[in-house]
């Protein structure tokens, strides 16, 4: 059974979600607690982590035998979830798959945090782009080899609804695709604002993220059901911070 972030078995059975792969993680995918952090323009993942964010890479991104998503959204129920965190792990594992280009785009323009976990700068990103016409790949920063990119909130905005629901969005999110092989784009919570909604109808579908001992269920549930009535696919559930109270060395033998 995961420690951390694990396969919802009881949960996507009530919310009709697809499951999301098991996972044992040594520490809950978080920017709060300190872990993840970049070194070198890395983020810094355990060997377990690398190993549970390469399973769910393959479920979202890898299958063989069907067409698989390339623009898809991580969205949190509510703030706190480590969202931001997974995200930028599951960019990570994926461009170290030799897959071609992957750009991480920060969409929550409210609060902002990607650029932190990869020790860049937050200026020049997708705010900026939706008020320019220069090509998006002058905005988004490479920040893993020569295939990982990082396009970051920008300029702080006001009207960060307006930009996401903007036809220039669109024109943006198609830009991407062109440009780069798959998009993973972090967003605000959906029980707070509605942008994860906006741009949910411009990607493949949504990575919905939960955290253990947090979510309540019916807030669950009302959001998948909103999802499906915006014709936003959920390709995944996935169970953040869980803990199990067992020993550290105990728990690595199971």
């Amino acid at each position: 059974m995961s420690k951390n972030f694990e396969l919802m078995q009881q949960a996507e059975v009530k919310l009709d979600l697809p499951a999301t792969p098991e996972s044992k993680s040594s520490a809950p995918f978080s920017r709060e607690n300190g872990n993840g952090h970049a070194k070198n323009g890395h983020v810094n993942l355990s060997d377990i982590e690398r190993e549970e964010s390469l399973k769910l890479v393959q479920k979202v991104f890898l299958l063989k035998g069907k067409e698989t998503p390339r623009a898809v959204i991580f969205a949190g129920i509510d703030s706190g979830s480590g969202c931001s965190g997974l995200c930028a792990h599951a960019a990570e594992v994926l461009a170290s798959q030799n897959v071609g280009t992957v750009c991480l785009v920060d969409a929550n323009l409210r609060a902002p945090s990607l650029p932190e976990f990869f020790g860049v700068g937050n200026h020049h990103g997708l705010s900026d782009a939706l008020r320019s016409k220069d090509s998006i790949r002058n905005f988004a920063k490479p920040v893993r080899r020569d295939n990982l990119f990082l396009l970051s909130c920008g300029s702080r905005a006001s009207e960060s609804a307006a930009l996401l629901n903007s036809e220039t969005m669109k024109t943006r999110m198609a830009e991407l695709r062109s440009e780069f092989q798959y998009v993973l784009i972090d967003s605000p919570p959906l029980s707070t604002y509605a942008d994860a909604f906006a741009v949910g109808q411009l990607a493949d579908g949504l990575v919905l993220v939960l955290e253990a001992n947090s979510t309540r269920r019916e807030a669950a549930v009302r959001i998948a059901e909103s999802l499906r009535a915006a014709q936003i696919q959920i390709l995944g559930a996935v169970l953040n911070k869980r803990t199990f109270p067992i020993p550290e060395p105990l728990y690595s033998l199971l």
